[in-house]
């Protein structure tokens, strides 16, 4: 079995209110809150995606290399990769914004000990990445990631928050935190196991 897994807002937790805030506030910049549980930087604040690409450039991009890890996602990984499950760290993380993705991403997973077998960046359509790489299951919290991967009939699992709430049902299985994500998975398991898949 393979398990695509994505990082931002799913195995972390970014607090795009606070470090977006703190620099608009130091700059005395105008801009207000929009939508203070969006799972992007653009639509957090009133400010042009041109705002938030200066915002990264000067030093926002702390708020990814920062982030705090969610509560059991290095103990689901571990469990996962020792079931003999291959893990592989797919972002859509851009290199307009991080320079090198795949060695801000590396950084980050290293210094948290969370375990993968290898790591994608600047991936724009996950499902399709997952489908033309036989990868069985998609762990991501955007929604669009989660229903591209299951119109290519790849299992999708939606790492729900506040922002995807309210259209999660559009999505066969999810869950709020790891324990919930390991539960999905593990009926997947079971249902490709009873289909000859896994």
């Amino acid at each position: 079995m393979k398990i695509a897994v994505d990082i931002d807002d799913t195995l972390n937790v970014i607090d795009r209110v606070r470090y977006a805030g703190e620099y608009i506030r130091r700059k005395g910049l105008p801009y207000q809150i929009a939508d203070e549980h969006a799972h992007a930087f653009a639509a957090v604040y009133d400010w042009t995606e041109e705002d938030v690409l200066t915002f990264v450039r000067e030093g926002g991009i702390t708020a990814f290399t920062d982030a705090p890890a969610r509560k059991g996602a290095r103990e689901v990984l571990t469990r996962w990769r020792e079931a003999g499950i291959e893990v592989i760290i797919v972002t859509s993380r851009p290199a307009s914004w991080f320079s090198n993705p795949e060695k801000v991403s590396r950084d980050w997973l290293e210094k948290r000990r969370i375990p993968y077998d290898s790591l994608v960046a600047a991936v724009a359509d996950k499902g399709e990445y997952c489908a033309q790489n036989n990868i069985d299951v998609l762990v991501d919290d955007s929604l669009q990631q989660c229903l591209s991967a299951q119109e290519k009939g790849v299992y999708a699992v939606l790492a729900v928050s506040r922002a995807t709430l309210p259209r999660a049902g559009e999505v066969r299985y999810g869950g709020a935190n790891w324990q919930q994500i390991d539960g999905a998975v593990a009926h997947i398991a079971g249902l490709m196991l009873r289909a000859g898949r896994a």
